[in-house]
């Protein structure tokens, strides 16, 4: 049987769907990028108090581990993965419209309960499509990947800069403006194949769960990118501390995402395997917390941050190209929303954990986050023979 990358495709389909997912990936990153960090300012801005923001910021984690591998799995036995995307798409941006029109905490949490009920499923069933369709095109995924990246940043940055223009009350529609340009983004997103009428539905399911070495792949790389929860949390406070300004802090956090998109833009000529990838990335982080761990000079932390292109980039890249490999098409949603939970799971555990360290020992939690990526890149290390060894095909259906 041909396996889908030796299915002649026509250039031009081939590059519809690369342009299509570059740019539904582009406006999507672009809602995190303007979310993430603007999100709990406007929350503050409304009269929220710090306990409720909190609690309201938890729910994007917690969602991640109870209704998204719920939704990820109804797609993918509807077999409804872009569809699925487009409801979500425009899910988040009604949810975020209902959000900013709330001002009561109980009220506004529950309105954005839902709202991540649909939001967050967003992010690994783009992934699964991206997979189905590198697989069925011959596609690379990190060039396709990076877009995400630079919008991330780029969202941040025009957001930051409206901060200065427009009032702190009125964030939430510029988040509102970009979900909805996403929701037009994913209008763009191609077919795929029906897998319905060939593979078998007795696979789907339970055996993906019973594979030791798919649970070896996203314990492993949800530990490694768990690590960077202190990072997230508490650089920029221990930066300013030490005396670092605010632009420079900017400058510090852009080269980490350049370093990230550059390692997924060269992703395609990388001849080592998946798993090495993944533990290299893992070695890295550790590397990395102990030397932000040190207040070390700028020029060393700068290049500590570039480091977040393997930390990061290059576990993401590692993780992507195993499940591709280990996982048929007709599970990689239900893949991915497995994976998506364990990351959410260990993320929201360290976001807790580490605030309650980092109470005691400051920036020496970066010690602590170091041992989590050690752990990981052991996990995935110690499994590489296994994951080398009879890859999932198409043919296996798994």
């Amino acid at each position: 049987m041909q396996s889908e990358s030796q299915i002649p495709i026509a250039a031009a389909t081939k590059r519809r769907f690369a342009v299509s997912l570059a740019v539904f990936y582009s406006a999507f990153f672009a809602v995190l990028g303007t979310h993430v960090p603007f999100f709990p300012v406007w929350l503050k801005a409304i009269g929220i108090d710090a306990v409720w923001i909190g609690i309201i910021a938890a729910l994007p984690a917690i969602t991640r581990f109870t209704t998204l591998p719920q939704v990820t799995a109804f797609a993918e036995k509807r077999q409804a993965i872009r569809a699925a995307i487009m409801v979500s798409a425009l899910a988040t941006a009604i949810g975020f419209t209902m959000v900013g029109l709330q001002q009561q905490p109980l009220a506004l949490f529950l309105v954005y309960a839902l709202t991540c009920t649909m939001w967050t499923p967003t992010m690994p069933l783009t992934d699964a499509y991206a997979l189905r369709g590198v697989a069925r095109y011959g596609l690379d995924y990190g060039p396709l990947r990076l877009w995400g990246s630079a919008a991330f940043a780029a969202g941040s940055l025009a957001c930051g800069y409206l901060v200065g223009i427009i009032a702190p009350r009125d964030l939430i529609w510029v988040i509102v403006a970009w979900a909805v340009v996403a929701v037009a983004a994913s209008l763009l997103l191609q077919p795929l194949d029906d897998l319905r009428h060939r593979t078998p539905e007795r696979h789907a399911g339970k055996p993906l769960l019973r594979d030791a070495t798919f649970w070896a792949v996203i314990a492993s790389a949800a530990l490694i990118q768990s690590s960077h929860i202190a990072f997230y949390t508490f650089s920029a406070i221990n930066w300013q501390l030490q005396g670092i300004s605010g632009l420079t802090i900017a400058v510090l956090w852009t080269l980490g995402i350049v370093a990230e998109i550059v390692v997924f833009a060269l992703s395609p000529r990388f001849s080592l395997q998946p798993s090495t990838l993944i533990a290299i990335g893992g070695v890295i982080a550790v590397l990395r917390w102990i030397v932000t761990a040190s207040e070390p000079p700028l020029a060393l932390l700068a290049i500590a941050q570039l480091g977040h292109g393997f930390s990061f980039g290059l576990t993401i890249v590692g993780t992507m190209n195993l499940l591709a490999q280990r996982v048929s098409s007709h599970q990689i949603a239900r893949g991915q929303g497995y994976y998506a939970a364990c990351n959410g799971l260990l993320g929201a555990a360290t976001s807790i954990a580490s605030g309650a360290i980092y109470a005691r020992i400051g920036d020496n939690v970066y010690y602590v986050m170091a041992a989590m990526a050690a752990a990981g890149a052991i996990l995935i290390w110690s499994a590489r023979h296994r994951l080398t060894a009879q890859p999932q095909s198409e043919a296996s259906g798994g």
